[in-house]
């Protein structure tokens, strides 16, 4: 295959913008470089120098290792940079250093987050979500897409822009609230709580028949807006194929549980309309020549976020760490636009650390890793929807933890930057080959 300066495989259907974008052929996503090649972002998270430092400490032993090895930062990061390009990625995906891509002899695209809405939710301090109804959240969302974004505007090694990272949209690994609850806690003077309210309130004609149903110890709108705190009156499971049925099956049993869940899917439907919405406006104001890529979701959402993700967004971006895709990929794609696996990956236990605490699969050796890689970006590849997949991460995590405890054997090099031969050999592999699988991918039949 002939391939562009970026990578992509040179195909005379297509033409170049300068920029990145999306193109769809005989029922396939693809991602199309600045040059007008077919190109899927092949990418590794967190190509930093400084990456992962112990626990609370300034300690970064990679950046030490490396320091002795290279001499300097610079040298660093066009070694780094030739490495990838010899594995055969084409991006420095996200919370990456953004000048590794253009330090070595293979231009190499970026892919940036610019935390739009957990800047805003940090900065009401009391929020788990962003209040999108909040006014100031508009607002503070164009000037932090500016800030972030504008730098970019011309600059054709832009993938595109994540909008955030791992939002909680719904019951996941981090809890059972629903984000409607979440809004009906907020302080009462918030405009996310005044929402909830109203719009429960605009569905059900009676507070009777609300509190049929959610069973709170109020007695009307009224003292429903002055309530401290409302507990959920049923708990459900994260979304995915498997819980999906199991809810369904629940709700047919009990109309009352069946009119919670009808509650809380309209409301975090709307949210996400409105997010999304705000906040793909915000970038492309900023930016208006590059892709919005998503939000990396960090597990399923419910159908009515992925709806809402597909109405605004260029590309569906979301983190999965599981051995197949498959049935993830599938959820995502109902919304038709193209997907982004924007974090995977796997942990060998023969890698001498703790693998205590990690997102994602285990596995025994560097050989069986190896495989895993082969196998799910393999199946990944197979869906027309699929247009690109990040691995999770550069260099492996410190033994003694990072920030948040994590010890894991997530690298493609070890903390002294040695490299893991048998997973980057199949790396380069399966690489080198992704454009031609992906091409033989059979389009969904509607």
């Amino acid at each position: 295959m002939r391939r562009t300066k970026w990578g992509g495989v040179v195909d005379d259907g297509l033409s170049g913008s300068g920029f990145f974008r999306v193109a769809e052929r005989d029922g396939v996503f693809w991602l199309v470089d600045p040059d007008g090649g077919r190109f899927l972002s092949k990418g590794v998270n967190t190509v930093r120098f400084d990456q992962d430092r112990i626990g609370q400490t300034d300690r970064a032993p990679y950046a030490e290792n490396c320091l002795a090895k290279y001499g300097s930062l610079h040298t660093w990061r066009a070694a780094a940079a030739d490495r990838l390009a010899s594995w055969n990625f084409n991006t420095v995906a996200c919370w990456s250093d953004e000048r590794v891509a253009g330090a070595g002899s293979q231009l190499l695209a970026n892919a940036p987050t610019s935390e739009l809405g957990a800047s805003f939710r940090l900065h009401r301090r009391d929020q788990t979500f962003p209040d999108v109804f909040d006014a100031e959240f508009s607002s503070h969302i164009r000037a932090a897409a500016n800030k972030r974004c504008a730098g970019w505007r011309n600059d054709p090694g832009l993938l595109g822009t994540f909008i955030d990272n791992e939002l909680y949209w719904s019951p996941d690994w981090r809890g059972t609230d629903e984000l409607l609850t979440l809004f009906l806690n907020l302080p009462s003077h918030r405009p996310g709580r005044v929402a909830a309210i109203s719009m429960i309130q605009a569905h059900y004609r009676e507070f009777s028949q609300f509190n049929a149903v959610w069973r709170t110890p109020a007695r009307s709108w009224e003292e429903l807006a002055r309530i401290e705190h409302v507990v959920a009156p049923f708990i459900r499971m994260r979304p995915s194929a498997v819980n999906d049925a199991l809810e369904t099956r629940a709700n047919l049993a009990d109309p009352a549980r069946e009119a919670f869940s009808a509650d809380c899917d309209a409301f975090v439907a709307v949210v996400a309309d409105k997010y999304f919405e705000l906040c793909s406006a915000a970038i492309r104001a900023a930016a208006p020549n590059h892709l919005v890529i998503g939000s990396r979701f960090g597990y399923q959402p419910l159908r009515g976020v992925i709806a809402a993700a597909g109405r605004h967004l260029d590309v569906i971006s979301f983190n999965c760490y599981d051995f197949d895709p498959g049935p993830v990929i599938d959820a995502y794609s109902a919304a038709g636009k193209p997907c982004l696996i924007s974090e995977f990956s796997f942990r060998g236990d023969d890698a001498g650390l703790p693998n205590s605490r990690g997102g994602g699969p285990r596995v025994a050796t560097q050989v069986e890793r190896a495989r895993a890689f082969e196998r799910y970006v393999s199946a990944a590849l197979s869906k027309p929807n699929v247009v690109g997949y990040h691995w999770f991460e550069h260099a492996d995590q410190p033994v003694e933890g990072r920030f948040d405890g994590e010890d894991s054997n997530f690298g493609t090099v070890t903390i002294e930057d040695e490299v893991y031969d048998e997973l980057t050999r199949t790396m380069t592999k399966v690489n080198a080959a992704a454009e031609r699988i992906h091409a033989a991918a059979v389009p969904a039949v509607i």
